[in-house]
């Protein structure tokens, strides 16, 4: 992967604090130096101390993450919404995990997108997730298609910039659900179980926002508009649990399995911007079938 840069600095520069400032990390820089990479000026091979002036081309050339990784291809269909050289969007179907856990290597959608980069050719082979989502939890995920990209994203995540909004269908005391609320309530591990989370003062913090959409008091269910703040394992889950309201079809934290068979929730849209021109990107995607269909009676 081939990065440009112009020096337009009146004052001189070292490269080293230069590359800093494109993001580039001191990991980065030794993966160049040791795994075939190169750092040009106006052609030439340089080092980290070379001074920039005015007008010098700076070329940065990161070696190909090839087929190193552990990342078994699984074959299987990838929706994709949006992809370019840097970043990889896609639609993710309820029941199917984000990533392999170690007892089940393979058929997770990070799998079937390694299965496509093999297929395509791709000269970087190594999977990063950007964001991710639970089995049964239907929407967007973001993957970058190389390391540099990866950094890049994940400093947006950590400085709350990424946009995520989900539709949840919840049920239980939706009576007791404001027009609008910031739930924020820290969650730890459960106890007694490697799986589930729960809210607890010495936990994490985890916060939730939330917009009422629909309430339905006959048949005690809502839907709801849901932005992260934070992204704790089942934050959402957990924290509309704790509100009395579970999400349908979640019988891990108490949801009612008659009206649907996974937990209704899906990452409905992404908001953040390009890596490397700053662009805002912005993606909407509608519930599939088993959601559609339970948000259309409710607004009707």
């Amino acid at each position: 992967m081939r990065f440009e840069y112009h020096y337009q600095k009146e004052v001189p520069q070292l490269l080293r604090s230069f590359l800093k400032e494109q993001g580039i990390s001191k990991g980065l820089l030794a993966k160049v130096k040791f795994q075939g990479g190169h750092i040009l000026v106006n052609g030439q091979e340089e080092n980290v101390l070379y001074s920039l002036k005015w007008g010098d081309q700076v070329t940065f050339i990161i070696p190909d993450e090839g087929e190193h990784e552990t990342m078994l291809p699984s074959e299987g269909p990838v929706d994709i919404v949006f992809e370019d050289e840097h970043v990889l969007v896609v639609n993710k179907p309820a029941g199917i995990a984000s990533i392999p856990a170690q007892y089940h290597p393979t058929g997770t959608l990070a799998n079937r997108v390694k299965a496509y980069y093999l297929r395509q050719g791709y000269a970087d082979q190594v999977i990063h997730i950007v964001t991710r989502l639970d089995r049964d939890t239907s929407g967007l995920m973001v993957f970058a298609k190389h390391g540099f990209a990866h950094a890049k994203m994940d400093k947006q995540l950590r400085a709350h910039q990424f946009l995520k909004k989900y539709q949840a269908l919840v049920g239980g005391a939706v009576s007791r659900l404001q027009d609008h609320e910031m739930i924020d309530r820290p969650i730890s591990r459960q106890r007694t179980s490697l799986m589930e989370r729960m809210v607890d003062p010495a936990g994490q913090p985890a916060q939730t926002e939330y917009w009422l959409e629909q309430r339905d008091l006959q048949q005690a269910e809502a839907l709801v508009d849901i932005r992260l703040h934070t992204g704790r394992t089942h934050q959402i889950r957990v924290h509309f649990a704790d509100l009395g309201c579970p999400l349908l079809g979640d019988d891990m934290y108490g949801g009612s399995l008659t009206r649907i068979s996974r937990q209704a929730l899906h990452c409905y849209e992404l908001q953040f911007a390009h890596p490397f021109t700053g662009e805002l990107l912005h993606f909407i995607q509608e519930p599939p079938a088993d959601m559609a269909e339970l948000i259309a009676k409710m607004r009707n």
